[in-house]
């Protein structure tokens, strides 16, 4: 399968969530690249995506930063691969797992056929599109995945937007977007999808995470 191109068309708003996870790309890593191993629950949501696509093709780590999902897959023998917006991150995946494909890409136009991938795993990446560009990159999503195959979308929970300034020290100017399960879910239905599973957690203890409520939703593709 053909690589994503280096670089690429923007989407508002698309440069400065690049720009800022290209800032903090090394530092990021160092603090989230084993986050998985303190995360019980992220690991059973992950095994229940694993079995569910089994024989249905790979899985997408979309928005894969330094790539701990996908490597948590792999370590599972499922084929994975990995796509973020930001050249920073995809360097920091493939010094990590050099095993794993990574590229460099956007969720809004995937440079996929239709039909590629038998799942999605898109763990906090939604969440830093405007708002207006949640359904298109819901219905891309669709699109690219096959029939029967599934979405795990993971988000924060709230209303409104974030905007910060600065992560580590690092100046920067980074949005993220804050979602009730149902708007999530009406979203996810005008793009096609049937809504198996909404979960919510609280968040794990200060030193493991940001502490804010989290919800996991699976969601299948069973129309084209």
């Amino acid at each position: 399968m053909k690589g994503f191109p280096e670089t690429l068309p923007l989407s508002d708003g698309a440069d400065l969530t690049r720009d800022a996870y290209d800032a903090v790309a090394a530092e990021y890593a160092a603090r989230t690249y084993g986050e998985l191993q303190h995360k019980p629950f992220d690991r059973e949501m992950l095994d229940r995506l694993a079995r569910r696509t089994r024989g249905l093709g790979p899985i997408c780590d979309l928005g894969c930063g330094p790539g701990q999902v996908a490597r948590y897959l792999r370590d599972r023998g499922v084929p994975v691969l990995g796509v973020d917006l930001s050249p920073g991150q995809v360097a920091q995946a493939r010094r990590l797992s050099p095993d794993i494909e990574f590229w460099v890409g956007n969720m809004l136009w995937l440079c996929v056929p239709p039909g590629a991938w038998g799942g999605v795993a898109a763990f906090y990446s939604l969440i830093h599109l405007a708002r207006p560009q949640l359904p298109l990159a819901l219905a891309e999503i669709h699109r690219v995945l096959c029939l029967g195959g599934w979405l795990l979308a993971v988000f924060h929970i709230g209303q409104g937007s974030v905007r910060t300034d600065a992560w580590w020290s690092v100046p920067l100017s980074l949005d993220a977007h804050l979602y009730e399960p149902g708007e999530m879910k009406h979203n996810l239905r005008a793009a096609g999808f049937e809504v198996v599973d909404v979960i919510q957690r609280g968040p794990y203890a200060p030193e493991v995470e940001h502490q804010s409520r989290r919800a996991y939703i699976f969601a299948q593709k069973l129309a084209r």
